[in-house]
This record gives C-alpha cells, structure tokens and sequence, in this order.
C-alpha cells in the first residue's frame, strides 16, 4: 500500500506535465499551425521526453529541443534518447 502511494507521487510531476503538453497540443498548436522544423514536433518531443525520462531529465531534454528549434536551425528527424537502464 505504502510503495503504491509512493510510487504516486513520484509520476505526479510527469502526469501534471503530460496534461499541460497534451493541452497545449489540442488548444495551441491547432491555432498556430504546424511551425517545427523537426520530427517528431517539439511537443510530441516533449511528450515523449517526459514518458520515457521522466519529469526532470524529460523537461530538460525538451527544454534543449525548444533551443535548437529556431529560424537558424536545419531541423529533420531528432528522436528521443532511449532511457537510460540502470542495474
């Protein structure tokens, strides 16, 4: 029951996020258009950052797409690392 409870609250900041880029995907991005120069689109990067890394390095990893998505950049494909195994 405790492990439960606290296995909660460590996905609460990823769920709070997941909510926010998935609003942000069904109320924003449809008014702006499609504006990314890569692949997957900076909020699906972000998306799946999150999923994959959780809060904190997902943030952190969509934080540094969000920089290199600019008028300067070349753009393509720029998946998300795979998540890290630890033993």
């Amino acid at each position: 029951m405790v492990r439960r409870v606290v296995d909660l609250l460590r996905r609460v900041p990823a769920l709070t996020l997941i909510g926010m880029i998935r609003a942000y995907q069904s109320v924003i991005s449809p008014m702006t258009g499609p504006t990314c120069k890569y692949y997957p689109s900076c909020s699906q990067y972000a998306l799946t950052a999150v999923r994959r890394h959780g809060a904190l390095r997902g943030t952190g990893l969509a934080l540094w797409r969000l920089l290199r998505c600019n008028p300067w950049s070349l753009g393509g494909v720029d998946d998300v690392p795979p998540a890290r195994h630890t033993h």
